[in-house]
Order: C-alpha cells, then structure tokens, then sequence
C-alpha cells in the first residue's frame, strides 16, 4: 500500500470507529472540505465542526471500500457504500426517526506532506432523501 493509500485508509478507519481526533490527524491545518451539496469549509476547525455535528445526526459506517491514489500519491479518490441512520433532524431536510439508509458514495482528495489536504465527497441526495422520506 502506498502512502497515499494508507493515509486515506486510516482517515476512513477512524471515520467508520467514530474516531473525530483520527480523522483530524489525517488532514492538513489548512484542509479544504468540500461536500455534496454543501459550502466549502476551509481549516481544520470547521472540519472538526462538521465532523461534530455529523456524529450527533447521523451513525454512518463505510463498506466496500476501494481507494486509488495516483503514481506520485498528490491526488486520490475513493468509493464505498454508506450504511447509515438518520438520528437527528438537520435542518433543512426530512425528520430524522431514526431511518436507515444504504448509499453509493465517493471521495476525490488532494494530499501533502502524508496528510489530506482537500476531501471532496459525492453522494446522490435525492436518493437518500427518498429513503429516509419512505
């Protein structure tokens, strides 16, 4: 595995532990997040934000994983299905009681120095809002 790989293997690992502090060591102070559907968040703090708000809404377990990184390991991408439940109403979307859901998902990410400097994640949103809506 290179370090690329293992770099956002250990982000997913600590995603999927409800590891916050984890996947913080795995990015850059000044990451860039970008998210579907979602404004630009920009430093570490308004990832850790994110990352804080996202454990209080949702419990999301990644399966299926597949990462692929590039030869010189500055660029990566991942996919996976998203196993979730919907825990707590985010506003603007469906009441949350507790739905599950199943997802596709995928991730490109920008890395520098072993850290993850720009994660950029896709899933389809209309999707999970008629699963959650049934």
């Amino acid at each position: 595995m290179t370090d690329a790989e293992t770099t956002i293997a250990a982000y997913y690992a600590a995603f999927n532990a409800g590891d916050r502090d984890g996947m913080l060591r795995c990015v850059t102070e000044d990451v860039e997040h970008r998210v579907n559907e979602g404004a630009v968040r920009h430093g570490r703090a308004k990832f850790a934000e994110f990352c804080s708000h996202m454990g209080v809404s949702y419990r999301e377990e990644l399966r299926d994983l597949v990462i692929f990184t590039t030869p010189d390991g500055t660029r990566g991408a991942a996919e996976f299905t998203v196993h979730g439940q919907y825990l707590q109403t985010d506003p603007g979307l469906p009441e949350a009681r507790g739905q599950g859901y199943v997802l596709p998902a995928g991730a490109f990410f920008d890395l520098r120095g072993g850290k993850i400097s720009r994660v950029t994640t896709f899933y389809n949103l209309s999707d999970w809002i008629a699963q959650v809506s049934a």
